[in-house]
Parts: C-alpha cells; structure tokens; sequence
C-alpha cells in the first residue's frame, strides 16, 4: 500500500509504545537494572547493557530544546505544508530523553499551524495526539 506520507515502522521493540500513543499516553522505557530512562525504545540499555526493561508513562510535558523550519524541496506529500517547524522536545523526566516532532497551534492543527516567529528554545510545551493514517503521533503545543 502506497502512504502519502512517511510513518514510523512498529517492531516489537516499539509497539508497547505505538499501542500506548493509541489510547493517548506517552511511554518511555526504563531499564529494570540501573533505571535509566531510555527514547527511543531499544532492546538493550545504554549504560548497564541490561536487557530487562519495563515501560512508564512520561508526563507528556518538556521543553523546546531546538528546532528548524523546513523549507522545500521536501517529499510530495509534504508540499502543501511546507515551510513548517519541526522540534526537538527535552521530556521533564530526564533531560537527556529527547522526542523529534511537529509543533501544532492546537489539537488536530496542520503541521505548519505555528508560525516560527512563536517558537523559542526553552518553551514548554506539551503532547498531543494525532491519528494519521494507520498510526497515532506524537506532536507537540506550545502550552501557554
């Protein structure tokens, strides 16, 4: 089946994660050995190696730790959208725990909702979902 945009990839190292953004909750990993909270989901810790982990809801809330505006030429399904700003969230759970994603001025906004002029490095903000074709997103609001 041809998409008309680039989406994520559900193996069995993310699913836990794509079936919670389904029912609207943001999960991040967290090693059963050392504790070390880990995104993107992998199947061994970064600092012990340990392959035991179990999944915890993040409080879907962080900070603007950079961002660009993307400018064409970009995918064909990505035309009607671009120049759009694409972010880099700091998650308030760890500030090494960093999420890429669309900023939007509100729930089901488009992509290029948010003008860059709005946008500033440590900015809060906060998640919110997004179903789009056979997946749930991720995006981000910039919360007043």
């Amino acid at each position: 089946m041809e998409t008309t945009r680039l989406l994520p990839d559900e193996d069995e190292h993310s699913a836990p994660f794509w079936e919670a953004c389904r029912e609207e909750r943001l999960l991040i990993q967290r090693c059963d050995d050392c504790g070390r909270l880990r995104f993107p989901p992998r199947p061994m810790c970064p600092d012990c190696n340990s392959l035991e982990h179990s999944w915890v809801d993040a409080a879907g809330t962080g900070t603007i730790w950079s961002w660009v505006v993307v400018h064409p030429p970009v995918l064909p399904a990505y035309n009607a959208f671009a120049p759009y700003p694409v972010i880099v969230v700091e998650l308030d759970e760890d500030p090494t725990l960093r999420m890429v994603g669309n900023v939007i001025a509100e729930p089901g906004a488009a992509i290029n909702s948010v003008a860059p002029g709005d946008l500033a490095i440590g900015a809060r903000v906060r998640v919110a979902f997004e179903d789009l074709e056979d997946v749930t997103l991720p995006r981000w609001v910039l919360d007043d």
